[in-house]
């Protein structure tokens, strides 16, 4: 079940470069992760409820550094936190939703996480993110 939006995703060239931004809006970082998998350095940001995601490849042939090279800095993605991804991506299929991935997978923060296609969104590539209990 869909609970709230978690967060907003931004593809950057470099986080410590926009980070200065957001530290003068008096917004401050609650951590900074590296996720191997997926070619990313993050940086979380809490904004009231949700958080801005600051997303920086890793890797020449990661999704964020093909998606800046394509278009260039700006808003990659939108998460919606979920309490079972499992079932949400179940629904989704029955109704025909395009997902990106055959199951969900560990994202930044050891969450569960599945993308819905922005073929299936209005163009807007959407996460789905749960997370972990333990």
């Amino acid at each position: 079940m869909i609970e709230r939006i978690d967060h907003v995703g931004i593809a950057v060239q470099s986080i410590d470069e926009a980070l200065k931004l957001y530290q003068k809006l008096g917004l401050e970082v609650e951590g900074f992760e590296e996720v191997p998998s997926e070619g990313v350095r993050v940086a979380m940001i809490r904004c009231g409820e949700s958080r801005i995601e600051l997303l920086e490849a890793t890797r020449d042939d990661s999704p964020i550094a093909r998606f800046l090279a394509k278009r260039g800095g700006g808003v990659h993605h939108i998460c919606l936190a979920t309490t079972d991804v499992r079932a949400d991506q179940a629904s989704l299929e029955a109704d025909g939703v395009q997902l990106l991935r055959p199951a969900p997978t560990r994202g930044a923060g050891g969450c569960w996480v599945q993308f819905i296609h922005p073929k299936s969104a209005a163009g807007v590539l959407v996460e789905l993110s749960e997370e972990d209990p333990c």
